[in-house]
């Protein structure tokens, strides 16, 4: 897709900024640093910004930091996963263990 020259003699719309741009890099970023929950709202949040950004035909000077944030949601979102996986196979073990060890 190719956007619209603009500058001191070009033409076209001047850049936008997506609203939720820092948001969005914000919570990815803290999905993979302090709370991992936060993932999935950045992924969500990046795919419908970025769909937003895409069907608007105009350019948006923070897409790198929508795409950024996105990246780093689906990071953290993947990551929370894992560690649910793992809590819910220690969990099951240790069930199994004590059952059995009752017995």
């Amino acid at each position: 897709m190719s956007y619209p020259e603009y500058g001191p003699g070009g033409y076209g719309p001047p850049p936008r900024s997506h609203p939720n741009g820092t948001v969005i890099l914000v919570l990815g970023i803290v999905s993979l640093v302090a709370c991992m929950l936060t993932g999935p709202f950045a992924w969500s949040m990046g795919n419908r910004a970025l769909r937003e950004i895409d069907e608007s035909g105009y350019f948006y000077e923070n897409r790198g930091m929508v795409q950024a944030g996105r990246i780093c949601g689906i990071i953290g979102t993947v990551l929370l996963i894992i560690t649910f996986s793992f809590v819910a196979l220690g969990v099951t073990l240790g069930i199994i263990g004590a059952a059995m060890e009752g017995s």
